[in-house]
């Protein structure tokens, strides 16, 4: 699960980490009145640097234009004005775009210098890690592909996690000095709590940024600018004030519908509809229309116990995708009951119907129960094929969509 920045800048807040005044916005009429709340409290005022932001789930909003600096109210509102009435359009988003329905207008501040901050789970280890950098605002990939050892890695522990003094050997690593220090390590052992209290995938602030001196702070001040908070799902029964965040205008509605019905699906790019059980072969079964020549339209995968409306609501969401030119079913029943699937096919082309090619592979469970129900089913499914196996039923349904 995700949650837009202006949410992650709440969770930050509210663990003790300085964010700069901001306010989220809905209509162009509120960026003025938002515009002057944000310096004002900022200690601003009038002319004060602002930004504007659009609130998506999709990164690269600088470079397609949707992070606007402003320093007047008729200059937010203009902000405002665009990127509410245009799509956004980043190398995330495909060429379809994303509808921005809200905004952030925070204080700017003045940035002497940036730096990358994130917790997240090291897979090869099996340890959480703090992953810092002296070279933040940019994708984080990019400095580590073209600068490794500007990247600093701190496996935490299992049970004590971040510890103080971790904290304060990332910061001096990071060049902070004197009362920076103490800034710096406050932000890291909050965000490493969040992690841990909100069960999180990934907690980022990029940037986190150093001021420049004032005469308020001569040392200059520690700041996180913009955080990225992602949930691991199944942990988020824990968390009613986290799911109180989530917002389904930015999901898939596909995917949300599929959810509903215990199933899991992520729409691709290809025109090959793909229903099968269990990730892995799903994954497999992918991989083999791929190398058949195929594009893969969808992972769907209908776990080991789906019930036929399950299934038949699986085939609906499928053929819901216009770019769907044939569907390949691979199911190989160890829980899952051959019949269940060969009679949600039933169902589904009785009550939706099948225009498009239909190749079936079954093994496993059940089987003979389920080839039977779709031999006896034939003239209510005229488009299908039945195959011999995996290899087999993707040279099929590769062919049939050409």
């Amino acid at each position: 699960m995700k949650v837009h920045e202006y949410q992650a800048r709440d969770i930050l807040r509210s663990y003790g980490i300085p964010v700069p005044p901001g306010e989220v916005i809905t209509s162009i009429e509120q960026a003025g009145p938002a515009y002057k709340k944000a310096v004002a409290e900022a200690g601003l005022g009038e002319g004060g640097l602002a930004v504007v932001k659009a609130q998506v789930h999709a990164g690269g909003r600088g470079k397609a234009g949707f992070v606007k600096l402003v320093r007047s109210a008729q200059e937010a509102e203009e902000a405002a004005r665009f990127m509410l009435t245009h799509k956004m359009v980043s190398v995330q988003t495909g060429p379809e775009g994303l509808e921005v329905k809200k905004l952030l207008i925070a204080a700017g501040v003045d940035i002497a210098h940036e730096y990358y901050l994130a917790i997240t789970t090291d897979r090869k280890s099996r340890r959480n890690v703090l992953i810092a950098s002296s070279e933040g605002g940019v994708e984080i990939e990019t400095v580590a592909h073209n600068n490794p050892e500007a990247i600093v890695k701190t496996p935490l522990h299992p049970l004590t996690g971040l510890q103080q003094h971790q904290a304060r050997t990332v910061a001096y690593k990071l060049g902070f000095k004197g009362k920076q220090v103490g800034q710096a390590v406050k932000t890291m052992m909050g965000l490493a709590q969040a992690f841990v209290d909100k069960d999180c995938t990934i907690a980022e602030i990029n940037p986190l940024v150093l001021t420049p001196a004032t005469a308020a702070h001569p040392e200059g001040q520690v700041l996180a600018i913009d955080a990225k908070f992602n949930f691991d799902d199944n942990g988020t029964f824990r968390h009613q004030d986290i799911l109180a965040l989530f917002d389904p205008t930015e999901e898939n509605p596909a995917e949300l519908r599929a959810h509903k019905f215990g199933l899991t699906y992520i729409s691709l790019d290809g025109n090959i509809g793909c229903l099968v059980n269990g990730a892995g072969l799903a994954m497999a079964t992918m991989d083999v229309i791929k190398l058949e020549g195929g594009e893969p339209a969808n992972f769907l995968d209908v776990g080991g116990s789906a019930s036929e409306e399950a299934v038949t609501e699986a085939f609906r969401i499928i053929l819901s995708d216009s770019r769907v030119k044939g569907i390949m079913v691979n199911i190989f029943g160890g829980i899952m009951d051959c019949a269940v699937i060969a009679s949600g096919i039933v169902n589904a082309a009785t009550q939706i119907g099948f225009k498009v090619p239909l190749v079936v592979r079954l093994e496993g469970s059940n089987v003979d129960a389920g080839r039977k129900i779709l031999k006896d089913a034939a003239a209510k499914l005229p488009t299908l094929q039945a195959a011999t196996d995996l290899g087999d039923a993707a040279r099929k349904v590769c062919g049939a969509v050409g």
